[in-house]
């Protein structure tokens, strides 16, 4: 319990105090997370969006590899990114291993299949009988998408919810393919697992309250214009 308190205190401490190194960190975290989910819900809602309402060859096998996407260990994605852009790798020469550009990437990896699925399932769900009214009342396709939208709207905020709460927890990967250099690619994450590492519990509890803390800030966030929303 001591050591508890001393964390949040120390946490307490950070902020206040105004430890550069400890903003330089959090501010990375939120960029390479935010980027990471705005990738992943520019490509996963469109696609989600595709799957679910279209019907073609070889779908139900797409839609079975988004699910095992969904559970993919975030140390695999790390290790295909790391092989991609090693020196001797596909991707090599544009020297992209250990900097934020592969954290991206790798977390655009393992959030995208959950904002894909998620809006799939979603749009998979809505009632036949409203599709084809839709279109009886003479909807253009702009109306057709934004009328469906709308009905999926909850859904959508789910999907990014999830995956950005993916992101913000992945490790594995970032440590990977980041190497938590410091002052380049060193996130929260990384960051707790390397002063646990060293031992220091009572720093690691402080970062780990800190990315909590945002991390709650950000889901209550979105689930208040998830709920906002409901009510309009």
């Amino acid at each position: 319990m001591d050591l508890l308190l001393e964390g949040l205190k120390q946490a307490f401490n950070m902020f206040i105090n105004g430890d550069p190194e400890i903003w330089e960190i959090t501010l990375r975290t939120l960029k390479v997370s935010f980027t990471a989910i705005f990738i992943s819900m520019m490509i996963g809602i469109p696609a989600g969006i595709f799957l679910g309402l279209s019907r073609f060859p070889g779908r139900r096998i797409l839609l079975v590899l988004i699910n095992i996407g969904m559970g993919l260990p975030p140390v695999v994605a790390g290790l295909w990114i790391t092989i991609l852009l090693w020196r001797s790798g596909p991707l090599g020469d544009l020297a992209l291993l250990f900097t934020p550009t592969a954290i991206i990437l790798a977390q655009v990896i393992v959030s995208l299949p959950i904002v894909t699925g998620l809006t799939s399932t979603a749009f998979q769900q809505l009632d036949e009988k409203l599709l084809l009214q839709i279109k009886a009342l003479g909807a253009t396709k702009i109306q057709f998408f934004i009328i469906l939208m709308k009905e999926t709207k909850l859904a959508i905020f789910a999907a990014i919810i999830a995956g950005f709460g993916r992101v913000m927890a992945e490790v594995g990967a970032a440590m990977m393919v980041g190497g938590n250099i410091r002052g380049e690619t060193r996130i929260l994450t990384t960051s707790i697992v390397m002063e646990v590492s060293k031992g220091n519990f009572d720093v690691a509890l402080a970062l780990s309250f800190i990315l909590m803390g945002i991390a709650f800030i950000i889901t209550f966030t979105l689930t208040f214009l998830q709920q906002r929303k409901r009510r309009i």
